[in-house]
């Protein structure tokens, strides 16, 4: 094991961490990936635990998992290729190199999305209806898979002296030579924390919104807003933040901002034109319901 120390020097704390979970031979299996496929597989698990009770397919969420997980995959990937192309066009071969990093999450958001709605329009089952009942479980995947950011000490925040700032050698080589203008001595915002305890806050109030609303989006546009919201100022803190071109401005700051815009506005639309949940087709509904309509 190569373990690094993580030190919270305000509360006298040190953690050793290795990127490193455990090997099989010449071959690393990392904490990121591994929380990553762990949170994939819980998520899952509470689709189907949770489904008979929301009255939604159990058949239907395998169907999602099947789509969104590998498009999800591959639009964080993508996303983060094209934010990064000045790099990854010198090599194209880079592009398939994921062990050394490189997904972003909004990326695999959106590709997730898109994933389930080319499904939905192939099956002829509404898409308000089953983004509502997933996108609750989008969260709860975020602030497992940030833990994976603690493992390889990455993306973190600016200077603090909070008293859970953190520190290490490699943070402290990372500031001096890509923040010059913040004293590498000092301990950073744990940024990954921050989402990670917003996150799974905001995994609950989904469920809450998911089990009280009969609207049309109300469950998907609440995540909208609110991580836009919870990412938007995180963000502003973050030291490896990924920028549109040569300017100054955050691409995932102004995500944010769109985010919450768009989220806003079909909310009031939906409720404004009082825009109800739309049942499942009997061949997708859930297997109880379609044997009682039988």
């Amino acid at each position: 094991m190569n373990y690094d120390e993580v030190k919270f020097p305000f509360i006298g704390i040190t953690v050793q961490v290795d990127p490193v979970a455990f090997s099989i031979g010449s071959f690393h299996v990392y904490w990121y990936g591994l929380l990553i496929g762990a949170a994939m597989l819980l998520c899952g698990f509470l689709a189907v635990k949770h489904a008979k009770a929301n009255k939604f397919s159990e058949d239907l969420v395998y169907d999602v998992l099947l789509v969104s997980l590998p498009s999800a995959i591959i639009g964080a990937r993508l996303y983060y290729v094209l934010c990064e192309w000045s790099y990854y066009s010198q090599d194209l071969s880079r592009i398939f190199d994921t062990r050394s990093g490189g997904l972003a999450v909004y990326g695999g958001v959106m590709g997730a999305f898109l994933g389930t709605y080319i499904m939905c329009r192939i099956k002829k089952v509404p898409f308000s209806t089953v983004v509502d009942y997933c996108v609750v479980y989008i969260p709860l995947g975020q602030a497992i898979g940030r833990w994976g950011n603690f493992f390889n000490q990455e993306c973190f925040g600016t200077t603090t002296t909070l008293p859970w700032g953190m520190t290490s050698e490699k943070i402290s080589r990372y500031l001096a030579t890509e923040c010059p203008e913040l004293d590498p001595s000092m301990p950073v915002h744990p940024t990954f924390l921050y989402e990670s305890l917003c996150t799974i806050t905001l995994f609950v109030i989904l469920l809450l919104i998911r089990q009280s609303s009969n609207r049309k989006f109300d469950t998907t546009c609440a995540y909208m807003v609110l991580y836009g919201v919870v990412r938007f100022f995180i963000e502003g803190l973050r030291t490896d933040s990924l920028y549109i071109g040569s300017t100054n401005i955050r691409t995932s700051q102004l995500l944010s901002l769109i985010l919450v815009f768009a989220g806003t506005i079909i909310v009031l639309i939906s409720h404004w034109n009082e825009w109800e949940k739309l049942p499942l087709p009997v061949k997708e509904a859930p297997k109880a319901e379609a044997k009682a309509k039988a």
